[in-house]
């Protein structure tokens, strides 16, 4: 056992509820947590974390993992032609295949299958023919960007996600990606609570490459669970300062629905992976956060800003500064008074521009105050959820459908028709 952990008024813990076989077993919580994450007495020593195994892939510019393709392929060796052949096209860049990102015997680039010419040879066969060599057209990329797509907050829920994904025709029955030049969005909160959230970030980054190959993107925000994963494995047990008293990461990262079985399968390129992600962005009129929380307003006036202070913060490695981003992305609830929420949105949308604020963190339950009925009326529980929440006067969208609550985890094409 990690030692012991003081729960106090301010946790962060969310309601879980008990799901389906496949689920995680939890005990169902309906409290509403406030914004200050609790007091966590320190174990002592450090219960380590796993063994980092293998060779990573590496990533383009802009933070996107670069799945390598299937080893050992390439065309056969043939003799050299008689006479200097043209220059063929300019070599594509390296596409994603179907190589899983974890697997660790690949080195370099192969062209994948949709990238290699097609060989063949005259009618007349022997050592002196020549080689013809056909490039085969790829299909031109659809005029502008295609259809947007947000996902709400998967804590370790797979198949969840694969059954929604596949709904929207995202991904195929291979779990492959499958929507062209489509843009998808990931909110943030992969892990914790939910059985294989290791297995929700290897899915995510492949898609991402994949998406990349098939002119469209898949892309991620950084949620506060991400920040506690990275603390509790960077720090373990190290005492941190908090609001509440002495907390720790790893403390936190259990007491909050930490799964054993993620931390033993953490790498080194999922960390990497989660550090590189941004907190904020604006797509097309919609600013997409994490947490609905003005918090963000802390690190700069520009997107652009937020997400670059962030990082630079997050690289220092220090514990201190990295449970303070935590604290900060924990809070929630700034855009749900029918007062000052509305104003709070407004000052977000008024600082990093767009006319709407897409969320998760929060789930929905919590913001309808719909949880912990005691008049049996499943009507009014985390399963009537079937699809976001437009509040605060219209200038919010809230994406976690509580999946952890038995509830509902969201896949939804932006802009919403309401």
């Amino acid at each position: 056992m990690y030692g012991s952990a003081t729960v106090v008024e301010g946790s962060m813990t969310q309601g879980a509820g008990q799901g389906p076989a496949m689920r995680t077993d939890t005990l169902r919580d309906f409290r509403v947590p406030v914004t200050e994450p609790a007091a966590y007495a320190v174990s002592s020593g450090n219960p380590g974390g796993a063994p980092v195994y293998g060779e990573y892939p590496a990533y383009y510019d802009d933070g996107t993992p670069a799945v390598p393709p299937q080893p050992g392929y390439a065309p056969a060796p043939t003799a050299p032609p008689a006479a200097p052949p043209a220059a063929p096209p300019a070599s594509h860049p390296a596409h994603a295949t179907s190589q899983d990102p974890e697997d660790d015997d690949f080195e370099g680039y192969t062209p994948t299958h949709r990238d290699l010419p097609i060989i063949g040879r005259g009618a007349v066969g022997g050592p002196g023919d020549t080689v013809q060599v056909q490039y085969v057209p790829q299909e031109a990329a659809a005029d502008g960007p295609g259809p947007l797509y947000v996902v709400g907050d998967v804590h370790g829920y797979l198949d969840e996600l694969v059954t929604e994904l596949h709904a929207q025709g995202l991904i195929d029955a291979e779990r492959r990606w499958s929507a062209g030049n489509a843009r998808l969005w990931f909110l943030g909160d992969f892990t914790d609570r939910g059985p294989d959230g290791i297995g929700v970030i290897d899915l995510v980054m492949r898609l991402s490459a994949e998406a990349a190959a098939a002119g469209g993107y898949c892309k991620a925000l950084m949620g506060n669970h991400e920040l506690l994963l990275i603390g509790a494995k960077r720090f373990g047990d190290t005492p941190v300062v908090s609001g509440a008293g002495t907390a720790s990461f790893q403390a936190a990262w259990l007491l909050n629905g930490g799964q054993r079985s993620d931390m033993e399968r953490l790498q080194d390129v999922h960390l990497q992976w989660m550090s590189r992600l941004d907190a904020a962005v604006l797509e097309e009129d919609h600013l997409l956060l994490h947490s609905d929380t003005t918090a963000y307003l802390d690190y700069g006036d520009s997107i652009e800003d937020v997400n670059d202070t962030i990082h630079e913060l997050l690289n220092r490695g220090d514990a201190d500064i990295t449970w303070d981003l935590f604290r900060k992305f924990t809070k929630r609830f700034a855009f749900r008074d029918e007062g000052t929420g509305p104003q709070a949105v407004r000052e977000l949308l008024g600082t990093y521009g767009g006319s709407r604020v897409v969320h998760g963190h929060s789930p929905i339950p919590y913001l309808l105050g719909e949880v912990g009925t005691e008049d049996g009326d499943e009507s009014r529980g985390p399963e009537a959820v079937n699809g976001p929440h437009v509040y605060a006067e219209g200038l919010a969208i809230a994406m976690d459908g509580g999946v952890t609550m038995a509830g509902k985890l969201l896949v939804v094409q932006l802009p919403l028709n309401d």
